[in-house]
């Protein structure tokens, strides 16, 4: 069982906008480009195989790096398939949220970072609890969100869900703007990111720029 203090100081960082990861969920990605692909290499040469997932902040200029968003999440792998042509399906499993303190120039072909662990301690300890939520409202919204933007679900499935396990699940899958997924991310419990969850689901009824596309 992993602990924070077990947590390095430098970890390898995935920037990919619209991908959230958060503590105690699971993120499945395609990795294929070569230097995440040397990412996903040298993590697994680590007894802790950790990948930070954070959220570009804005467009890049030319060939360079965009910069990134203070706060990510840490994920470690916890699956993996190599397919022929030697792409690789693999799963994170999400862990702590950390701040990033500085970006670490070095020979890797991917972006690693120095960073901090601190105010977010939680993360790592028993599942979350909201206390306030009103699971009927909630789910009623729900239905009425999804059938606006026309899209499925496995009504039993998130019916049955635990309250953390349905929140993180929905804040991870819908297609939310990347600014929207941080905003998420950086809940800083269970019932504040119900509440923004909330707020960008009735704005994306209301006419919202929120995209129709579940990742």
């Amino acid at each position: 069982m992993f602990k924070q203090l077990d947590l390095p100081d430098v970890i390898a960082v995935f920037p990919l906008p619209g991908a959230l990861l958060l503590p105690r969920s699971r993120l499945p990605l395609h990795l294929f480009e070569p230097r995440y692909l040397a990412m996903f290499d040298d993590a697994l040469k680590t007894p802790e195989r950790l990948i930070g997932m954070v959220q570009p902040s804005k467009s890049a200029r030319g060939n360079e790096a965009p910069p990134l968003h203070m706060i990510g999440c840490v994920g470690r792998v916890t699956q993996f398939s190599e397919t022929e042509d030697g792409r690789y399906m693999i799963t994170l499993s999400g862990m702590s949220r950390f701040r990033i303190l500085e970006e670490i120039d070095g020979f890797t072909p991917y972006r690693r970072t120095r960073v901090s662990w601190t105010g977010f301690e939680r993360d790592m300890g028993p599942a979350d609890a909201d206390p306030g939520f009103d699971r009927a409202t909630f789910m009623d919204l729900l239905s009425r969100y999804f059938k606006a933007r026309e899209l499925n679900a496995d009504w039993d499935t998130l019916k049955e869900a635990d309250d953390e396990l349905l929140i993180n699940s929905l804040s991870m899958l819908l297609g939310f703007e990347p600014e929207d997924k941080q905003a998420l991310l950086e809940a800083p419990s269970l019932t504040t990111r119900r509440e923004t969850l909330v707020t960008l689901m009735e704005y994306a009824m209301r006419g919202g720029d929120e995209t129709e596309v579940l990742q």
